[in-house]
């Protein structure tokens, strides 16, 4: 008889220096926008069609860290002098968080990769459909940006986890760190799958990351806002958080 599996709102951990994960479940939502921006557009309906295991926040420079020791990762990031520690990990490719992840994998023995934008906007949103999960307005000290009223805006990362979460307990969806997802950039949702599946072609060489970081402005926090980056590029304000298939 088989062990039922996790259930939405479980926490899981693999291993003491894993990311900590919590299980969100099934559902469908609308992705983008169609009062913003051109990339934002169309506004399109997408099921997850089943409940997946998400990092509770972002990576940090603790976890990857071990990554380094145990021989998986090349990239020893820069931390600016801001400390690492539970600050998110930055400066690292796209490339960079593959590695990571082919670790962690490997020493879970559990199948780990990157959100795809839809599973990153879906369970960002949790549930809600306005620019940011608590409502319409950036209000003040809920997140880490250029204008959203914390002390390390537009300054330095924040520790992970500084800000409330939202509805599916993640933290730091929007702020602190913009997060790589698993997606090749294309101009806009034209032509999306209407699924969780990444939208992906062969040889691309600009990803998408989602969130917005602590130096962007608060407009660029929104769910739905989406930027093209060079997989290749490293930056202060990109880092990432994993999924688990389960």
């Amino acid at each position: 008889q088989s062990r039922p599996g996790p259930s939405p709102g479980d926490s899981i951990q693999d291993c003491d220096e894993c990311p900590q994960l919590v299980v969100i479940p099934e559902g469908s939502f609308d992705m983008g926008s169609n009062s913003e921006g051109e990339s934002e557009r169309p506004l399109t309906s997408v099921s997850i069609r089943q409940p997946i295991a998400i990092g509770v926040y972002e990576v940090t420079f603790d976890e990857w860290g071990t990554c380094i020791l145990e021989g998986g990762c090349s990239t020893r990031p820069y931390s600016e002098g801001w400390g690492r520690g539970t600050r998110p990990v930055m400066n690292v490719s796209w490339g960079d968080t593959q590695q990571y992840i082919a670790w962690l994998s490997n020493k879970t023995g559990e199948s780990y990769r990157l959100p795809s934008e839809a599973e990153w906007e879906y369970a960002a949103r949790a549930g809600t459909s306005t620019d940011y999960f608590w409502g319409t307005d950036v209000g003040s000290y809920r997140a880490n940006c250029d204008g959203c009223g914390s002390e390390w805006d537009n300054e330095q990362t924040a520790p992970a986890g500084s800000f409330s979460p939202n509805n599916f307990g993640l933290y730091d969806v929007h702020g602190n760190v913009n997060e790589w997802v698993q997606d090749c950039w294309y101009d806009n949702h034209a032509g999306a799958s209407g699924n969780e599946a990444a939208r992906e072609y062969s040889g691309c060489t600009d990803r998408v990351y989602k969130g917005g970081s602590w130096y962007s402005y608060a407009e660029f926090l929104r769910v739905s806002n989406r930027t093209p980056q060079a997989a290749s590029e490293i930056r202060s304000w990109t880092g990432f958080r994993v999924v688990r298939d389960l």
